[in-house]
């Protein structure tokens, strides 16, 4: 009977631990961290899914997310910020700064001692004053927890004249540039204000911040300052276009914890103040830390991994998704340039980086929010004239190749997402593509639209005229497919027409290690440039000789006027996406093709920083070697992604570089505005998607080991499964697929070929 008793004792335990591993907290598994050092750029503080305030320290005024590793001082904690991003910095505004000590200097830098960062929390301590924040944050209200040494005077500096980007000389190109400040002390217990900056990495017109902060203690004494000049006797330094702040006291008696709520707005100060009294109307800090998790913890587990997953995948993966949802930013109710019911977003950075793989993802697990992102960039085309193609800051801007809202807009009709004017967004994408932008081409619309209309290409000398020919090409086959669905048959045989254009710029008798075949520069006259003039002199005029390999800038030309958008021809005459047969053909067929892709790689020619790249390690499916297409995208993961501060490879760009891993994870991966999904060995033994309709769809593995690598059958709800591919319905309708491993490639996915144009 006791032998009983210590089985069940046993067996209960095991179950217990079993449950308790199938239960775990997907938000746990979150990593900040994660791409924060290195080129990756990622955001650190804590953020609501799309949440429009982003809190966080500045480390100085240079980096793009405010933040940097020790030992590296801190000068304030800010309260907008974006994530991943490359080119010119954004945002910091509204920066705050506790101290101990005389209200009589501005600079209150500090180092930190410790810091600690998790999902959705961040805290430090100061070296020189043991000071601790403590942050957390709810959609458009910050709020910090500040903990001050016993007797020491608890002080705290609010400057709405900080900002990231700032450079000594006017107007400097990606540089944010200061408007205009004002600050009040409204009562014992709250100041507001705004801050108004232009400029930044769109170059864009200026923005307004405004902010209303609220304390749970008194204000003890006060300096406001404007112009580096200090006024005791001052509660309001009004906007002259002159730098504003104030510096608090809160004496050194009582608690030595000071709350502190900062409601943010982009319309008015009273705006500012309401977010605060409906989003956080008590000052549990707790509370919030609480919701903000749940809100991330519905998201993120709508994706399961099997429980006996490693933690450095799981950190990996979740941590991948979190990225993924932390822009664009949702500013519905906070649109400053015209009044409506309309969802509105902005921070879209870029279309160019995110239409691979970002937007995809969030169509898979968040439908609904994908449609509203789409209606707000139909809202922005109705109000303002374009699709978005980069946006901050309420305004448009930048275009690095294509109209890629196309790719968008192509991706949601083919996956037959519901709550979109297809119509309308139809004339938005024909809009990009016939009517040319008026000088604003940098901001919007397409760039040398007149010539390539004309010529069937970008001629060089237009900047990015490689790379745009080759986007338009693909916006062009996006038209075509949603002209197609809506039954407008005369413009889908225009634009599918256009969709060849690439093939204007493809150099078919030109060869570079051992392949041939390339998208090189023409000139207007359809000359081939083998000489490309050397920078932009109007007396010398020095050659260099064009080739596959080179990438012109930054060293030499300006970075947006060369004839590839960072990147060269080898990664760029691979990326055609929507005719990857025809693709082939110019290659040489399927054996020329397989050299090329190995050449690719094993000459290191490949650049998994690239999002032009992204889609590459897959094209051995078109020439029926999907195993191949697994084999170098393991060996990209293994090589290139981890769970170390620099676990990212590039830029991770609104969480193009994080989506992108999330997805080969899984064993999927999306090729954009089309229906389907190519399928590759998971890292993932077994993945459950919870789909937004109420089903789920399972990819589970059997026998799958580092020996066993190669899928050798599959089964999709139990029947055969042949194709290396499948369609967004398929898993959408919910059900099964099981993939059977193995240690050697077999016939699966080698007859059936992914889809031709």
């Amino acid at each position: 009977m006791k032998k009983n008793k210590k089985v069940i004792f046993f067996l209960s335990l095991s179950l217990f631990i079993i449950t308790a591993k199938a239960q775990y907290k997907t938000h746990a598994y979150v990593d900040p961290m994660i791409g924060s050092e290195g080129v990756g750029r990622v955001f650190i503080g804590p953020s609501c899914p799309y949440g429009m305030v982003k809190p966080s320290p500045d480390c100085t005024v240079h980096p793009n997310s405010g933040w940097l590793p020790m030992p590296k001082e801190v000068t304030g904690f800010s309260q907008v910020h974006v994530s991943g991003t490359g080119g010119g910095p954004k945002y910091g505004n509204i920066s705050i700064m506790p101290f101990s000590g005389a209200l009589d200097k501005m600079d209150q830098t500090s180092f930190r001692a410790e810091e600690n960062v998790k999902l959705g929390y961040y805290e430090t301590i100061f070296k020189e004053n043991n000071i601790k924040t403590e942050i957390t944050t709810a959609e458009k209200v910050s709020f910090y927890r500040i903990t001050y040494p016993k007797n020491k005077s608890k002080a705290l500096k609010i400057d709405p004249g900080f900002f990231l980007g700032e450079q000594p000389e006017p107007d400097g190109r990606e540089a944010q540039q200061f408007v205009g400040s004002q600050i009040e002390i409204v009562s014992d217990t709250e100041v507001r204000g705004y801050t108004r900056i232009r400029g930044g990495w769109n170059n864009g017109r200026a923005y307004t911040v405004y902010f209303w902060a609220v304390f749970d203690q008194p204000i003890a004494k006060y300096v406001t300052c404007k112009d580096g000049k200090f006024y005791a006797d001052k509660k309001a330094q009004f906007d002259s276009g002159k730098k504003t702040a104030a510096l608090l006291s809160f004496g050194n008696e009582g608690k030595e914890e000071l709350n502190v709520k900062i409601g943010i707005s982009f319309l008015s100060e009273l705006k500012a103040k309401n977010n605060i009294e409906v989003e956080i109307p008590h000052w549990d800090f707790n509370t919030v830390l609480i919701s903000l998790k749940n809100k991330w913890e519905g998201l993120l587990s709508r994706i399961k991994l099997s429980p006996d997953t490693s933690d450095e995948y799981k950190k990996m993966f979740y941590t991948g998704l979190y990225h993924t949802m932390i822009m664009p930013v949702d500013r519905t109710g906070e649109n400053p340039l015209w009044t409506n019911d309309e969802p509105y977003y902005d921070d879209f950075y870029t279309i160019w980086d995110t239409f691979r793989t970002s937007s995809p993802l969030i169509t898979l697990i968040d439908s609904k929010r994908k449609v509203e992102i789409i209606n707000a960039m139909l809202n922005i085309y109705k109000r303002e004239g374009y699709l978005p193609e980069g946006r901050s800051g309420n305004d448009n801007g930048r275009t690095q190749g294509g109209s890629n809202a196309e790719v968008v807009l192509a991706d949601a009709f083919v996956k037959k997402l519901k709550g979109i004017d297809y119509e309308l967004a139809l004339q938005a994408m024909l809009k990009d593509a016939a009517v040319p932008p008026g000088g604003n081409e940098e901001k919007e619309g397409r760039g040398g639209l007149t010539e390539y209309l004309r010529l069937g290409y970008v001629p060089y000398g237009i900047d990015r005229a490689g790379n745009r020919t080759i986007d338009y090409s693909y916006n062009d086959y996006n038209i075509a497919i949603v002209a197609k669905g809506l039954n407008k048959t005369g413009i889908y045989n225009q634009y599918i027409k256009q969709a060849d254009s690439w093939q204007n710029l493809w150099r078919e008798d030109y060869e570079n290690n051992g392949v041939k075949g390339f998208i090189m520069p023409k000139d207007a006259d359809g000359k081939w440039l083998d000489d490309i003039v050397f920078g932009e002199s109007k007396i010398q005029k020095p050659t260099f000789k064009y080739t596959p390999v080179i990438i012109e800038s930054p060293w030499y030309v300006c970075h947006w006027c060369v004839f590839f958008y960072e990147g060269n021809s080898w990664e760029y005459s691979l990326s055609i996406p929507h005719d990857v047969p025809e693709l082939i053909r110019k290659s040489g067929g399927d054996k020329a093709f397989e050299n090329r892709l190995n050449t690719l790689f094993d000459s290191k020619l490949y650049n998994v920083a690239n999002e032009p790249s992204f889609l590459t390690p897959c094209l051995y499916h078109w020439i029926g070697k999907p195993y191949l297409s697994s084999d170098r995208i393991s060996s990209i993961i293994k090589n290139n992604f981890n769970t170390s501060h620099a676990g990212l490879p590039g830029n991770d760009d609104s969480g193009a570089m994080s989506s992108w891993l999330a997805f080969h994870m899984m064993g999927l991966y999306p090729n954009a505005g089309q229906p389907y999904y190519l399928l590759n060995t998971p890292l993932i033994k077994e993945t459950v998607i919870q789909l937004e309709n109420g089903k789920s769809f399972k990819i589970t593995t059997k026998k799958m080991s580092d020996k066993n690598k190669y899928i050798k059958t599959a089964f999709l709800n139990g029947k055969p499964y042949n194709k290396a591919w499948i369609l967004h319905d398929d898993i959408n309708n919910g059900g099964e697929l099981i993939l059977e491993m193995d240690s050697k490639p077999s016939a699966w996915g080698t007859i059936i070929l992914p889809p031709a144009k």
